[in-house]
């Protein structure tokens, strides 16, 4: 009889490492923060490797900076939006790209949530990836689908 990978067997191998394929864990952010090797902080008390801040322009109107580095060096037409709602892919960006301090100066904004969500989704399809593989390895095989 061949072992089957079936979606229950990868959801039985995940829980196993404390992750779900259904449900965002109570500590995802921190799961991601040490499978990524970043730190998202509201604190600026060191020098980040990528920031996210707001800023008023010189007529009152407030913009957001999402940048490499701590701001000192922002590109206006890459670097600056109009509405914060446009952050969630810059942040997604920087937490996959490996950026250990990852500075944000409001961590309730709901962007952060959304590129939180966006990096899980990311990390378990990686991790589901690795479940498979670990099951090929032991001699499981995806069930075959006829025609």
């Amino acid at each position: 009889m061949n072992k089957i990978i079936t979606e229950k067997l990868i959801e039985e191998k995940l829980k196993e490492k404390g992750l779900s394929m259904y449900d965002q864990v109570d500590d995802s952010l921190k799961k991601l923060q040490n499978h990524y090797e970043f730190e998202l902080t509201d604190s600026y008390n060191r020098t980040p490797d990528y920031s996210i801040f707001a800023e008023s322009t010189a007529d009152g109107y407030e913009v957001w900076v999402a940048t490499s580095g701590d701001g000192r060096n922002i590109c206006i037409n890459e670097d600056v939006y109009y509405y914060d709602s446009d952050l969630s892919d810059p942040l997604y960006d920087a937490i996959m790209d490996y950026n250990e301090v990852i500075y944000v100066d409001d961590l309730e904004a709901y962007y952060v949530q959304n590129a939180i969500d966006m990096a899980w989704e990311a990390f378990i399809t990686e991790m589901i990836d690795e479940v498979e593989n670990e099951l090929i390895e032991q001699g499981y095989e995806h069930e075959e689908i006829k025609a």
